[in-house]
């Protein structure tokens, strides 16, 4: 993605104190391009910002106040996203206060792909780490990829896992993206800028806020066909997310935990106000349905993405399980989900994305107790 040659006209409309995005996108919506709106008259603006705005617009910024910008954008891997560029993620602009523009870190092909956020509790336990990695991990090689917070705990974990994937993984920050916060994941925002994304709407040098993260919350959900919450307390930002997700109409998805646990009590809460209980990423990947799409290009240096309802391959150090391997282990009777993925060679995850692939395409069928049998023609 060549730099774009508005992009000090992007800068200096940020750069207005108070605009924000519902200011933004007006101007935008009024005017054919960027530029036009900064070569309007103030008596032009006003109408659609008010004077104070219309005559700060009109004045401009010095060339000190872009430069920085300017400098971080001629960096290869970094852009700028804006609300009339083919990168604007279509799941994004649909909401009422989507931001007229984001800064990427890594490859903005990402944004265009079907997405699905992970989030969940920053002192996460070891079993919350292991299903959220493995769940991240299957999805991602069925096709989503897998959008979180870059936080530490589960969001670390679905990253782990995303990238682990074929359809990678995206952070969305409550930074500029010269930062890195938390500055334990550093290595691990590398690894995205490198093989995904890392997305912020906050302008370069914005330092860790405590209101920036419920703004981003509106972004991970929004770029998302679904949200799956792992573990997460009452009081928890996991749910400002859900919240958020079902406003937005967004799938809502929680797996279920110990009724002792602290941090199984916000996803306990969810599934009663009727969020999705799952246990595999085959539910999630069956709730979604039609609105997977079939294969699609990867970004660069990457190969084709699976189609998504035609499953993953087998997870890091494992060999890939064909159709036909999982139909000839079928073949001497049926067998419960942890016997194939022993004999395929599997995680119990990745199973069932080949399991719910085969079944939708009539060739298994499930049997009472959990057990799978090959369907013969």
């Amino acid at each position: 993605m060549p730099q774009r040659p508005d992009a000090a006209f992007w800068l200096t409309l940020e750069a207005v104190p108070g605009l924000g995005p519902d200011g933004a996108r007006r101007l935008l919506d009024a005017f054919p391009s960027v530029a036009a709106v900064h070569a309007a008259k103030a008596s032009q603006l006003s109408p659609l910002v008010g004077d104070h705005l219309a005559r700060l617009i009109a004045a401009g910024v010095g060339a000190d106040v872009l430069q920085p910008g300017l400098d971080w954008l001629a960096e290869p891997e970094n852009h700028l996203v804006t609300w009339n560029d083919p990168h604007y993620p279509a799941q994004l602009r649909a909401l009422a206060d989507a931001p007229a523009w984001l800064y990427v870190k890594g490859d903005p092909d990402w944004l265009v792909r079907p997405m699905l956020a992970i989030v969940g509790s920053r002192t996460a336990t070891p079993q919350g780490l292991r299903d959220t990695r493995a769940f991240a991990e299957a999805l991602s090689q069925a096709g989503l990829t897998i959008v979180s917070g870059l936080a530490l705990g589960i969001d670390a974990a679905a990253h782990e896992g995303g990238l682990a994937g074929l359809a990678s993984s995206v952070a969305v920050v409550g930074t500029g993206l010269d930062r890195v916060y938390p500055a334990k994941n550093r290595d691990l925002a590398h690894r995205l800028a490198a093989g995904g994304a890392i997305v912020s709407e906050f302008p370069l040098g914005t330092e860790p806020k405590r209101g920036h993260f419920p703004r981003r919350n509106r972004i991970i959900s929004g770029l998302s066909l679904g949200v799956l919450v792992v573990e997460a307390a009452l009081q928890s930002g996991s749910l400002i997310t859900a919240r958020l997700a079902g406003e937005q109409g967004r799938d809502v998805f929680a797996i279920p935990g110990s009724i002792h646990s602290p941090l199984s009590k916000g996803c306990h809460r969810l599934i009663k106000q009727g969020a999705k209980l799952v246990e595999s990423a085959a539910d999630i990947l069956e709730e979604l349905g039609q609105r997977l799409p079939g294969p699609i290009p990867a970004p660069s240096g990457r190969s084709t993405l699976p189609t998504p309802r035609g499953g993953g391959v087998g997870g890091e150090g494992n060999p890939p399980a064909q159709p036909d391997t999982l139909l000839e282990t079928l073949a001497g009777g049926p067998l419960a989900p942890d016997q194939l993925a022993d004999r395929l060679g599997l995680t119990v995850e990745t199973l069932s994305v080949r399991l719910l692939a085969a079944e939708m395409d009539g060739l298994i069928a499930r049997l009472p107790g959990g057990l799978y049998q090959r369907i013969y023609p």
